[in-house]
């Protein structure tokens, strides 16, 4: 699956719920920029909120295929590689950590798509709940 077809702006709705009940929120933007035909970087900024405050949050990503290539790969800012671009069923290990994610873009004309996110291990337990639509 492309990701071409989901460049331009988008707002983000995020709900992350670990393991001891915690819950955070994040309202933002996402903006997905063609930087080549086998490159679009990917800006999230915006609100994160929980009981006690919020705080700015922002990161970015890349969506990259090898020249030629039909497959894409989601990487981090500093290159590493993190899952493939593709719908439904994704992992990816951080350390001890596992990341199983589902990646949902309707086929079509898209008017939202979400990334969901299932991460246990020694060192975190939570879901996470993406929404992306557009700009209100």
């Amino acid at each position: 699956m492309s990701p071409l077809r989901l460049v331009g702006t988008w707002d983000l709705d995020r709900e992350v719920v670990h393991a001891d009940g915690a819950r955070y929120t994040v309202s933002g933007r996402a903006t997905l920029r063609r930087e080549d035909d086998d490159r679009v970087r990917w800006d999230e900024r915006g609100t994160m909120r929980w009981e006690a405050g919020s705080a700015p949050v922002s990161r970015t990503l890349f969506l990259v295929r090898a020249p030629g290539a039909a497959s894409w790969r989601v990487v981090f800012e500093d290159g590493r590689d993190f899952h493939p671009w593709t719908p439904g069923r994704v992992e990816h290990a951080c350390g001890r950590d596992l990341y199983r994610g589902d990646v949902d873009v309707p086929d079509g004309p898209t008017t939202s798509w979400e990334l969901t996110w299932h991460v246990t291990g020694p060192e975190k337990d939570y879901d996470m709940h993406t929404r992306y639509t557009p700009p209100r």
